[in-house]
């Protein structure tokens, strides 16, 4: 799939509370085919000490408006500065990158488990299914009720069980915790979280003999494969995160 190196316009930077924000970006041209799982590589102008592209699942893709949608969080001075980008400002982008999700087998049941901006790629992800005639069930953690984003979003796409780790809304806990993973039976688990989260999952996926996805997030330089610095390490040696993910079967990861 070829890839693009392009500054796109912003039509809508659009902030869902204090830490998270999505920024719609539109194509010069028509914007080519995106998969989920895929990622962008966004240049961060106007921040002095941000020398690297930063990289960004792809959140929702609209062919029809020629637009895609980054999903963020304000981690650092990098973010900090996209979040201030208004509508009519350009991003630089590479896209799209990566590999993507697979689809599950005719008749399986997948579940979709996210947890903080880990959500990112499981929208559009989300969306492939439903037109793909699967009914996933989506099972999203948060911190607490008031860091919860794009849920209207999700149960459109199917039912929705929620975690915050203080309480106020949903199971009290992680997303590991969940009655869900132990009361119901999938054939297909795709997840994208923190490590321990993704781990957590693995393991469980493993144990029952469900297949399962995770979208890695690790630190990447290049986006290409030239800088080596989001290495993995698997059954089949070490890998780029970014060219040969960053979508991985657990099966393959040497967690």
């Amino acid at each position: 799939m070829a890839k693009r190196i392009e500054s796109l316009q912003i039509i809508e930077n659009k902030h869902l509370n204090n830490d998270f924000f999505i920024i719609e970006l539109k194509g010069n041209g028509q914007i080519p085919e995106m998969k989920p799982g895929q990622f962008v590589q966004v240049k961060v102008d106007g921040s002095p000490g941000t020398f690297l592209r930063r990289p960004f699942s792809i959140h929702d893709v609209n062919y029809d408006r020629n637009t895609y949608k980054l999903l963020v969080q304000i981690v650092g001075k990098g973010t900090e500065t996209l979040s201030k980008l208004k509508k009519g400002d350009s991003l630089n982008t590479i896209y799209p990158l990566g590999n993507s999700f697979s689809l599950p087998g005719k008749g399986q049941r997948p579940l979709l488990v996210g947890g903080g901006c880990g959500i990112a790629p499981l929208l559009f992800l989300g969306k492939y299914l439903k037109k793909n005639g699967y009914d996933p069930d989506i099972l999203l953690g948060f911190r607490s009720r008031d860091r919860i984003i794009e849920y209207n979003e999700y149960i459109e796409l199917g039912e929705v069980f929620l975690t915050t780790e203080d309480g106020s809304r949903g199971e009290k806990g992680l997303v590991t915790e969940h009655p869900l993973l132990s009361s119901s039976r999938y054939d297909m688990i795709y997840c994208c979280g923190p490590d321990p989260m993704m781990k957590a999952v693995a393991k469980f996926s493993i144990e029952h003999k469900i297949n399962c996805e995770v979208s890695l997030e690790n630190l990447m330089g290049c986006g290409i494969g030239a800088c080596l610095c989001c290495i993995v390490e698997t059954v089949k040696g070490n890998l780029c995160t970014c060219t040969d993910g960053p979508v991985f079967n657990t099966n393959d990861l040497k967690w």
